[in-house]
């Protein structure tokens, strides 16, 4: 992704040409501070004023950056697009910072970012960020539930399922994910056609059709199947080992009383997957889709396609403190910060690309996020990092992007032995990519000079 296809509309004369070549160079090292790709002060400055330019638009951006997601999801047979939104929190710079809003705690200034990642629903593979929607929250006035949706911020969920179903043009079936406060009876009523899906997880114990409560119908349906899973550690409470019941069943849903849709009701499939055993249940998923789910395999499906929420999760541990460190951003205008934030979503999301092509499951054409010139570079490393032995050798078809990913990792601190060591992380595969990107100016600059010799 180059920054002549990013700034494509914003005229010649406004270029600087300065800010330009860094946006060029943010892109290439996936990061998001100014500081490690910036070769001078000048060079901190120019970008900076690039951000700020009202000719650099922001939905432009989005839809440029997107572009290269929806070639990916062509041909596919379904994507799942999960979607979710994480606070940017900018209050340990809060005063150098102009126009950012509260945010979680309501005392702290900052941002947020609403992401859309494509995921392919057979391979697991990452197709790329959709959108990534920032905004600043304004202090609420009166009653906010009196409202219509388009007035709250509830509303980025629709404007995030109508973005996915625009990907209904390249795949044949998409599904919207979202987790509970996507529980929203608007984004069931509004589906665009039936090639769009949506599955969320329930959050409200709505009242049914016929008077009866959702959990209690649910609750009472039969288990169909029973399997074990791992629980990872989460809040304090030690990972473990459960087994858990599947139920389903179909519920319809009446409009809520404040809502001002034309849809009188809903008619949906639920799922139920919930540890067997314990009187607190731990774990706990009430899933509602408009999938017909008729079977217990394919209440199965509609669970391990729920499971793939954990690759947005990811994501976001990559776009902050850990990874690409957006909240340590210098820049000081929040329209400058949402620019940012749009691009380091995308950083992020070819991370996680690398990640989820580690294994070679599904063979990936290098060529999905690097250009020849990369492949180059990538190449002349390799002798560097390959060992004598087999097992010290990148074990991956060359120029595919688990040939690519092997590379980067050992480029991130990863020292090859996958059963010693397990498979590399989202944070070894940013700081490879980081060093990777310095290694290739460093060649580029080489190859130039030696085509400049006399």
């Amino acid at each position: 992704m180059t920054a002549d296809l990013l700034l494509t509309g914003l005229g010649d004369a406004r270029r600087d040409a300065r800010g330009t070549l860094l946006l060029e160079r943010m892109v290439a090292h996936e990061s998001a501070c100014l500081r490690r790709v910036a070769h001078s002060r000048a060079d901190e400055v120019a970008f900076s004023r690039l951000l700020a330019s009202e000719h650099l638009d922001q939905d432009l951006l989005r839809t440029r950056l997107r572009d290269g997601t929806a070639r990916r999801c062509f041909g596919r047979a379904h994507v799942l697009v999960l979607q979710d939104t994480t606070e940017i929190n900018y209050q340990h710079h809060a005063r150098s910072k102009r126009g950012l809003g509260p945010v979680g705690n309501g005392r702290d200034q900052g941002l947020f970012v609403h992401g859309l990642l494509a995921v392919d629903a057979e391979g697991g593979g990452c197709l790329g960020l959709v959108d990534a929607m920032p905004w600043v929250r304004t202090p609420r006035v009166g009653d906010h539930r009196t409202l219509p949706v388009e007035d709250k911020e509830s509303r980025r969920w629709l404007l995030g399922a109508a973005m996915a179903a625009t990907l209904t043009g390249m795949a044949r079936q998409v599904t919207v994910i979202g987790d509970r406060e996507s529980d929203l009876y608007e984004i069931f009523a509004r589906r665009p056609h039936e090639r769009c899906h949506v599955l969320v997880r329930a959050c409200r114990n709505r009242t049914l059709a016929g008077g009866r409560r959702l959990y209690e119908r649910l609750d009472a349906l039969p288990a169909c199947l029973g399997y074990q899973v791992a629980v990872p550690p989460r809040a304090g409470r030690p990972g473990h080992s459960a087994r858990v019941l599947v139920r389903y069943g179909e519920v319809t849903i009446p409009r809520p009383r404040r809502s001002r849709e034309a849809v009188r009701e809903v008619a949906l499939s639920a799922v139920t997957v919930s540890e067997e055993g314990t009187a607190s249940q731990r774990l706990c998923w009430r899933l509602l889709t408009t999938h017909a789910v008729t079977s217990p395999e394919m209440a199965v499906r509609v669970v391990d396609w729920y499971r793939q929420r954990w690759h947005i999760e990811q994501l976001f541990r990559v776009l902050k403190r850990q990874g690409l460190d957006l909240e340590a951003s210098q820049s000081v205008h929040a329209g400058s910060l949402c620019k940012l934030a749009v691009l380091s979503a995308h950083a992020a999301a070819r991370i996680h690309q690398l990640v989820l092509a580690r294994d070679g499951g599904t063979p990936v054409p290098a060529g999905e996020l690097f250009d020849p010139s990369e492949l180059a570079t990538m190449a002349a490393l390799i002798p560097q990092y390959e060992g004598k032995t087999e097992k010290q050798k990148n074990p991956h078809p060359p120029e595919t992007l688990a040939w690519c990913a092997w590379i980067i990792a050992r480029l991130g601190g990863w020292k090859g032995y996958r059963h010693s060591e397990g498979p590399p992380g989202p944070l070894t595969m940013q700081r490879g990519y980081e060093r990777f990107a310095a290694i290739h100016e460093g060649y580029k600059l080489a190859a130039a000079q030696n085509v400049c010799k006399p």
